[in-house]
């Protein structure tokens, strides 16, 4: 299945820059930086960079971003492969990185400085923002803008051979100081940073800034189309300043800014991400709980359905949030038709059917899945003692309420119907079971008997696995959660719920590919491994209804 988005507005961008030379290869580029895991907005950017490389028969290279050695790991750089790949999507050639033009990024920080256009500052960094001044107020030129050309390449080999502290010195644009755009007011170029890069070792000692390697990584890979976030709006000026004067005329890169993806419920800020981590109120960036897109996986996602959902949110260049139902809708469309249907009880509670001998046993046949018989059928066991579900049992009528009530009748799925007649409660007056009793001609084959009574899902004692259900919610209680302050006041205590209950006996042996529907509860994934106690484990992938609360509570 293709998901492309024909009407956004870079389509129509790429498709107007062709027509005015159409020998032109469309060149895209995916450039993470490997600080961390990729998390759902970056599927929003590789699927958007690489459906506009296939429509216009173009490529898309995967490069990475590592300028900052301190932040940045080779384990990063296999797990963002991985979660690429995982999606559907490849690159063109070979990978490249950032660091593979250090030697030419500092031939051309040369040239700048030979121009008379960059500078070694050694103002430290506290002081470097309070010269750049504000949006009201002008920054002011720094003590050290006028050096010569000569001090300047001094300055700035030293720099290179490790002759200076890390924040002792740096080398700035010398811009315009005035400039309503900050960016524009002498960034930094280049830093001085003392770590071994998983790439060049010990090579380099100094480091360019994102917005100087970035375009220039961007003209020598022939990038047409440097397309980015809007948070880069105003970086596209220092984009288009760096090429000018470095004579990149032929035919430059031109970036073009989309609006992020922002989900309820969810952060995607890495630093915010690696700080839960950190305080261990998550296991790690594949926890199933994140929007990491390793996380996604483990909990039961699907590709398809990460590629559906970036498609229904668009490409445009107005900030919005996006609502969590809309990821959920996709997952559960995605694996309705393929997922097996059976039968699981999460928070039971026992029924004794007193009318039914001890030893009785019956096997029903059911299918696999309502809609498709080629996935064929199953058989269950019905005999003496049930579990259902807690919450489909009440004492008392309430209006609206759908499942059994003491004196009641109501039908389990696929077989009887039955009649609650007593409860038995212990010391603690805790309710031990509930007596029913069965009738024996009341079968699902009864066609009115579909309509006059409700219906409950069931599983029998005699043919039931003992099960782990981790029951995931959301990791915040705050619809928008980047917004505020202190995340962790946010933090969502009962984000992961274990339960123990019970599923159908053939669960135990079967080798499903992907996930199960419990029927009238939810998509479950069925982990590799049990448990310490041997015991099987399934993660909610996402339940039947928008919200989680019904099924938690």
């Amino acid at each position: 299945m293709k998901h492309t988005n024909n009407n956004n507005f870079i389509n129509k961008i790429v498709k107007y820059s062709i027509l005015k030379n159409p020998k032109r290869k469309i060149k895209t580029r995916f450039p993470p930086e490997p600080n961390g895991y990729l998390h759902i907005g970056h599927a929003k950017s590789i699927c958007l960079n690489n459906n506009i490389a296939n429509k216009y028969n173009g490529t898309c290279n995967l490069r990475f971003d590592d300028t900052n050695p301190r932040k940045e790991n080779e384990k990063y750089i296999q797990a963002i492969k991985k979660d690429i790949k995982w999606l559907g999507f490849d690159w063109y050639k070979k990978t490249t990185y950032t660091s593979n033009y250090f030697n030419q990024l500092y031939q051309y920080a040369i040239q700048l400085i030979k121009k008379k256009v960059a500078y070694v500052d050694e103002l430290n960094v506290k002081d470097i923002k309070k010269y750049r001044g504000t949006l009201k107020k002008n920054g002011k030129n720094s003590p050290f803008r006028n050096r010569t050309v000569k001090q300047n390449l001094m300055l700035f080999k030293k720099m290179k051979n490790g002759m200076f502290p890390e924040g002792s010195m740096c080398l700035r644009a010398k811009i315009d100081m005035k400039s309503s755009y900050i960016i524009l007011r002498d960034p930094v170029l280049y830093r001085i940073i003392f770590s071994k890069h998983h790439q060049t070792e010990k090579k380099w000692c100094i480091y360019p800034m994102y917005d100087f390697a970035h375009c220039i990584a961007d003209a020598l890979e022939g990038i047409t189309h440097s397309l980015c976030t809007l948070e880069f709006l105003d970086n596209r000026q220092l984009y288009i300043w760096i090429l000018e004067k470095l004579n990149f005329n032929k035919i430059p890169p031109r970036q073009y800014e989309f609006s992020k993806l922002n989900l309820e419920y969810t952060i995607l800020s890495k630093r915010k991400i690696q700080k839960l981590i950190d305080l261990k109120l998550v296991s790690g960036w594949k926890d199933p709980r994140l929007s990491t897109l390793s996380g996604l996986r483990k909990r039961g996602y699907t590709n398809n359905s990460i590629k559906t959902f970036c498609q229904k949110v668009g490409v445009t260049r107005q900030q919005s949030l996006t609502e969590l139902s809309l990821l959920e809708s996709c997952i559960r469309k995605d694996l309705n038709y393929s997922s097996p249907r059976r039968m699981a009880v999460i928070n039971p509670i026992k029924l004794i059917i007193t009318n039914i001998d001890h030893n009785y046993t019956e096997y029903l046949d059911v299918p696999n899945h309502p809609h498709r018989k080629d996935m064929g059928y199953r058989k269950i066991l019905f005999s003496r003692e049930i579990y259902i579900e807690k919450e489909d049992f009440r004492k008392r009528p309430v209006t609206g309420y759908k499942g059994l009530v003491l004196g009641q009748k109501i039908r389990l799925k696929y077989a009887y119907t039955i009649r609650a007649n007593q409860i038995i409660k212990n010391k603690n007056n805790d309710i031990l079971c509930i007596l029913c009793t069965y009738y024996l001609n009341k079968k699902k084959k009864n066609i009115s008997l579909e309509k006059k009574y409700n219906i409950i899902h069931w599983v029998s004692k005699k043919n039931s696995t003992k099960t782990q259900f981790k029951l995931f919610d959301v990791l915040f209680t705050s619809k928008n959660p980047e917004k505020e302050k202190n995340i962790i006041q946010l933090y969502n205590p009962n984000s992961c719920i274990i339960k123990l209950g019970y599923t159908e006996s053939i669960m135990d042996n079967e080798n499903i590919q992907h996930a199960y529907q419990f029927e009238r509860i939810g998509y479950f994934l069925k982990l590799k491994k049990k448990n310490k106690c041997n015991i099987l484990v399934f993660n909610r992938i996402v339940s039947l209804k928008n919200k989680y609360k019904k099924l938690i509570h």
